[in-house]
C-alpha cells in the first residue's frame, strides 16, 4: 500500500488538498451529518469529484469537551467507511486516530495514511505505525483534548512547536519508521489560543527547517470565527484565506471542509506562481 500511496502523493501537484470526513455525532463543524455509511460515502464522492487528493476519515471528535468513545465504537464508525471509500474511489485515504488498533484495522481496510493528533505518543501507537507501510502525520498538541484550551502557554513560537515535532521525528526514526513516511502538522487550535495560531501562521515558513512535508488544518476553526465574527458554517472565506497564506508560506497539504473552494483558490496560486 505504501508504494502506491507515495506514488500518488509524488504525482500530485503541490499542494495537495485533504478533505475532512468526520463520522461522528459531535465534531465541531460537521458532527452528525455523516454518521450513516451511505451519507459518508456520498460525501466522499462529492469531495473526490471536487478534486480532493486525500480524504481524512475520523471517528472520534478531539474538540474540547467531546465525549470519549470505546475502541469498538470507533472501529464500527471508521472501518466500513474506509473500506467503502477504498473500494470505490482512486484517492489517498487517511485515518484520523491515535489508537494502534484503529491504525492497523484502517490500513488493512485500505487506508494509506495515519493522521495522529498525539504524534504517536499513546501506548502502542509507535509500534503499530512502525509495523505498517503507511504515511504518518505527526501533529503538535499541548495538553489533552478535554483541557488543552484552558491556559496554553509557550516560551517561543513557533520554536516550541518545531522543537516538539523534531523530537517526535527523531523518535519515529529511532523506532524504525522511515523519515520519508513522515508529515508534520503544527496543530492549529490544539492547545493554542488565537494569538498563538496567528503567530504560527505568520511564521509558518520556519517549519521548513524540519525538511518534511507540512500539513495545515485551519478550516472553520474557532480562531477564524473570533477574527471574523462568523459562525462555524460561515467561515469558508476565512478558511480559504488561511489556506492561501499557508501554501504561500510552504504548506504541502491543506486539510479542509471546503474542498471545491480550496481547490479553486490554490489553482489561482499555482497559475500565478508558474506564469511568465
Amino acid at each position: 500500500m505504501r508504494q502506491a500511496a507515495k506514488k500518488k502523493l509524488a504525482d500530485t501537484k503541490s499542494p495537495a488538498v485533504m478533505g475532512v470526513l468526520n463520522v461522528t455525532p459531535d465534531s465541531f463543524s460537521d458532527g452528525g451529518q455523516f454518521l450513516d455509511e451511505g451519507d459518508a460515502l456520498r460525501r466522499a464522492a462529492a469531495m473526490v469529484d471536487a478534486g480532493a487528493h486525500i480524504i481524512d476519515v475520523g471517528g472520534e471528535s478531539t474538540r474540547p469537551g467531546a465525549q470519549k468513545i470505546s475502541l469498538q465504537e470507533e472501529l464500527d464508525r471508521i472501518i466500513p467507511v474506509v473500506a467503502g471509500i477504498a473500494k470505490r474511489f482512486d484517492v489517498e485515504l487517511s485515518v484520523d486516530s491515535s489508537k494502534p488498533e484503529i491504525m492497523r484495522a484502517a490500513v488493512a481496510a485500505g487506508a494509506t495514511m495515519i493522521n495522529d493528533v498525539y504524534a504517536l505518543r499513546r501506548p502502542g501507537a509507535m509500534q503499530a505505525a512502525a509495523s505498517l507501510n503507511s504515511m504518518i502525520v505527526l501533529m503538535h498538541m499541548q495538553g489533552q483534548p478535554d483541557s488543552m484550551q484552558e491556559a496554553p502557554h509557550y516560551n517561543t513560537l513557533p520554536g516550541d512547536v518545531i522543537d516538539f515535532l523534531a523530537e517526535r521525528v527523531s523518535a519515529c526514526v529511532a523506532s524504525g519508521i522511515e523519515r520519508e513516511r513522515l508529515i508534520v502538522d503544527p496543530g492549529f487550535g490544539f492547545g493554542k489560543n488565537d494569538r498563538h495560531n496567528v503567530e504560527i501562521l505568520a511564521k509558518l515558513e520556519q517549519f521548513a527547517d524540519l525538511r518534511l512535508p507540512l500539513l495545515v488544518g485551519l478550516s472553520r476553526k474557532k480562531t477564524l470565527g473570533n477574527l471574523t465574527g462568523r459562525s462555524v458554517q460561515d467561515r469558508g472565506a476565512a478558511g480559504i484565506a488561511a489556506a492561501v497564506i499557508a501554501v504561500q508560506k510552504g504548506a504541502s497539504i491543506v486539510r479542509t471542509h471546503d474542498v471545491a473552494a480550496t481547490i479553486d483558490a490554490l489553482a489561482v496560486i499555482r497559475a500565478v506562481a508558474t506564469s511568465g
